[in-house]
């Protein structure tokens, strides 16, 4: 056991402290969204198996799943920051980083899950990043451990206030990011975020990396620059093709994202930089919208008719549904577009859901269409 001493607890302390508020800050800024860190988990649950052994049975508890390893996060983190229950919040801890670590490891090493949300939306990580992350809160986290005992004090008044707090802080603060749209927005389609630039003039650019032979030195060319370079023999020999990448000026700052009409065209760039504004209704599960969904739609396109505002729904769903739902809800005149469910989710939790756009820009988004900012 580690010796009782002035350094020995100080270090303690800064272990505690350091450990503490990065537990925190992650489980706050998944408890914005929890919604997101439910997604994640799916994710998990259908990217991973061990031997025969699947996950997607679990697929219905991910949403439990979500909320309590928010709560616990953020317990430890509590726990950590307040000195309470010491030796229950050093186990809690070193089971959470083990967890943590070797998840992260077998994600670094297989890239089957490319990002594992640890930060939620606020803070991407590389799995690689993370794994090294985890392994630096491995150090401290230990130390936290070994000097669980060190000048405890028995207060389980005071430390069970603590625990029943903290618990009941983090679930009122995710029930209420559940029922509303996250109070702190880390997604790309922001209030005020310009979804594309509308301003340039420039078309698609196409670019191509090169590597001389002898040196290893890397050289990026404008493709239509390159041809020049080709025209020399010399060159040519030494130089070998390494890479290449578009840049398109037009292309959306949410990556993945379309809005796919009956044809298989992609929408998007023509209809979000719209100037007179737009009204977009995002379906992400066509089938989960109860009837105060469906009014909601149709409040929206009264709206959208008597302002002579453009209005369109983005759903996941197959053309055929969409138009059974249409007949079945007495809705007409509603026009429809396509888009990947998670796509669609990351513009808005609700569904529906109801996002103004005008320029390319996010002006005002909801779960009521009544509450929006609509410019003229």
């Amino acid at each position: 056991m580690v010796k009782d001493t002035k350094l020995n607890y100080a270090l303690n302390v800064i272990c505690r402290w350091a450990v503490g508020l990065v537990f925190l800050f992650s489980s706050f800024v998944k408890g914005v969204d929890p919604m997101g860190t439910t997604f994640k988990v799916q994710e998990y649950m259908t990217a991973w198996s061990i031997g025969g052994l699947t996950f997607e049975w679990a697929l219905p508890l991910a949403g439990v799943l979500s909320v309590a390893l928010i709560c616990a996060e953020f317990l430890v983190g509590v726990l950590l920051i307040f000195n309470a229950y010491r030796r229950l919040s050093a186990w809690l801890l070193v089971l959470m980083m083990l967890f943590f670590t070797v998840t992260t490891f077998m994600d670094a090493l297989t890239n089957k899950v490319t990002d594992c949300g640890c930060f939620g939306d606020a803070v991407k990580l590389t799995n690689w990043q993370t794994f090294w992350k985890n392994i630096a809160l491995d150090v401290p986290t230990v130390w936290i451990f070994l000097t669980r005992d060190l000048r405890r004090k028995r207060r389980f008044e005071r430390d069970g206030v603590v625990f029943i707090t903290a618990i009941a802080l983090m679930l009122v603060f995710e029930m209420y990011n559940i029922k509303h749209e996250p109070v702190i927005d880390f997604r790309p389609w922001k209030i005020g975020n310009k979804m594309m630039d509308t301003d340039s003039t420039e078309g698609m650019k196409s670019y191509v990396t090169y590597r001389n032979t002898s040196t290893g030195e890397t050289e990026e060319f404008e493709s239509a620059l390159l041809m020049e370079k080709m025209q020399d023999a010399q060159w040519a020999e030494q130089w070998e093709w390494e890479s290449s990448r578009v840049v398109d000026p037009r292309e959306i700052a949410a990556p993945g994202f379309s809005m796919m009409d009956l044809e298989g065209e992609d929408r998007a760039t023509d209809l979000l930089p719209a100037e007179d504004g737009m009204l977009i209704v995002t379906v992400h599960h066509l089938q989960d919208v109860d009837k105060k969904g469906v009014g909601e739609v149709k409040r929206a396109l009264r709206m959208a008719e008597e302002s002579g505002m453009r209005i369109v729904m983005l759903t996941s769903a197959l053309p055929e549904e969409v138009q059974a739902w249409l007949y079945e809800n007495q809705i007409d005149g509603l026009d429809y577009l396509f888009a990947d469910a998670t796509a669609i989710e990351t513009m808005m939790r609700g569904n529906p859901g109801f996002m103004y756009v005008k320029d390319a820009t996010v002006v005002d988004k909801g779960r009521k269409v009544g509450s929006l900012r609509i410019e003229n």
